[in-house]
């Protein structure tokens, strides 16, 4: 029987999928006044930091395209500029959907592995099995599908 919690990771996926619907290249990309991030950058965000969570954590090679590190890892800002191609938003959507059968397959039967390096979150959590690091991506992925549903709200009143 498959883990209740592969379906909670595809139900937040798709809720913040659906998120993205109507949101334009040139929205993706603008900051709202008083923020360092955008639309793109926070999908981005989401996709990588899962990666590093699901697969760089438990020894598993990530998909990371050229440059995602660098433009959608902890602490990285569009505000700062880089040299790497900056992906569509359907590129992105595509790398996000392929990302949920990935993780299951990966996974499954593996959630109680403890991981080689127990990793403490900026908000203080500490991570130490496969189904900790899942589960706390739940919480993370929330919070900047909340973000991207403010942006929206905001750069549809400034058009």
């Amino acid at each position: 029987m498959e883990h209740f919690l592969f379906n909670q990771l595809a139900f937040v996926r798709n809720q913040t999928l659906k998120q993205l619907e109507g949101v334009t290249e040139d929205m993706a990309d603008r900051i709202p006044d008083g923020f360092r991030n955008s639309i793109r950058w926070n999908a981005g965000h989401v996709y990588v930091v899962l990666e590093r969570f699901a697969f760089s954590s438990t020894g598993i090679p990530q998909v990371l395209p050229d440059g995602f590190k660098e433009q959608f890892e902890y602490g990285s800002t569009p505000l700062n500029g880089h040299s790497f191609p900056v992906p569509t938003l359907d590129e992105l959507k595509d790398l996000m959907e392929v990302q949920q059968s990935r993780i299951r397959e990966a996974l499954a039967g593996r959630l109680e592995e403890k991981v080689p390096a127990p990793y403490t979150t900026s908000a203080g959590m500490t991570l130490e099995t496969v189904e900790q690091f899942l589960t706390f991506s739940l919480y993370h992925e929330g919070m900047h599908f909340n973000t991207i549903k403010l942006y929206k709200m905001l750069l549809f009143r400034q058009q």
